[in-house]
């Protein structure tokens, strides 16, 4: 099952709204992967969504 803004992991519920979009994003793209462990894709995408944000700040 894909992940959406409407149906997403609660560990997302905090996210700033272009974070967690983001989070989302990626977060279905390791899954369709399958290179991570299920438990482990959740954090990864948060991690990796938040990077994604400092960056566009500049």
């Amino acid at each position: 099952m894909e992940w959406t803004l409407e149906n997403f992991p609660v560990g997302m519920n905090d996210l700033e709204p272009k974070v967690m979009e983001k989070a989302i994003e990626i977060a279905n793209q390791l899954k369709k992967e399958g290179r991570i462990k299920e438990s482990s894709i959740v954090d990864e995408a948060i991690q990796q969504a938040q990077e994604w944000f400092l960056n566009m700040e500049g």
